[in-house]
């Protein structure tokens, strides 16, 4: 760490360098997503830009993961070695990058499921999927599909006596639409009135602006991931170059 690196701040200074207010900082302070600051004799805060980096980073991290995880990544980060925590941020561009995946997928379900109500082929024999495959597809459990199942969301065909779960071509699509509706933060009564209207023409139209702005919404949350890359840097490197307080 050079010596500009090692001037004391303020919280009132660290607070206008990153854009939180001086409480925000001390809360995140307290909750792990920065180090905690030196303290002088007479009992005041002193921190480094290395903090304001880590508050950068939290800030971008937080919009591309949400404020939960984001918390645990950043504290878990300034202890991990560089290879790990260099992995770990890696794991949240790949989460991303499949989560647009699967909302591009439900986009191509979805004009699937318009094409058959036209009276167009969807389904072809030996396109299937077990419960475990299809949950690993969507990156759920099989008990959400399960649950699914219940709430009448996705209707898989049961074979064996074992009631053993495969799902068609149509049950998969179906399946699409409502993990990407449930990344979306609908909840299971709105899902199934969604589901409900695939239908009606209007259904589609108003789900398709749905996965639209999911598509959106994951691009913009991949940029602020992007913009938060040098700040990241400078967290996982920071414990190199030693003791931030």
């Amino acid at each position: 760490m050079n010596g500009a690196e090692r001037v004391p701040l303020r919280t009132a200074d660290v607070a206008r360098e990153s854009g939180y207010s001086v409480q925000q900082v001390r809360d995140l302070e307290r909750l792990g997503v920065i180090p905690p600051a030196a303290r002088s004799a007479n009992g005041y805060r002193s921190y480094t830009p290395v903090h304001v980096r880590a508050l950068r980073a939290y800030r971008g991290l937080a919009r591309a993961v949400g404020p939960v995880v984001a918390r645990q990544m950043l504290a878990e980060l300034r202890t991990q070695p560089l290879t790990t925590a260099a992995a770990a941020i890696s794991d949240a561009h790949v989460r991303l990058a499949r989560e647009r995946d699967e909302a591009l997928r439900a986009q191509e379900a979805l004009r699937a499921i318009r094409t058959e109500a036209k009276g167009g082929d969807f389904a072809h024999e030996g396109d299937a999927m077990t419960i475990t495959e299809l949950a690993g597809a969507l990156g759920v459990r099989p008990s959400a599909l399960r649950f699914w199942e219940q709430e009448g969301l996705v209707v898989p065909d049961r074979v064996t006596s074992l009631r053993a779960r495969r799902y068609g071509l149509s049950a998969i699509g179906a399946a699409r639409i409502v993990a990407a509706l449930r990344g979306s933060g609908y909840g299971i009564p709105a899902v199934r009135d969604i589901m409900g209207s695939l239908h009606r023409l209007d259904g589609v139209e108003d789900t398709e602006r749905i996965l639209r702005r999911r598509l959106e919404q994951i691009a913009a949350r991949t940029v602020a991931l992007l913009r938060a890359g040098a700040d990241l840097a400078a967290v996982v490197t920071s414990t190199e170059d030693g003791p931030t307080g």
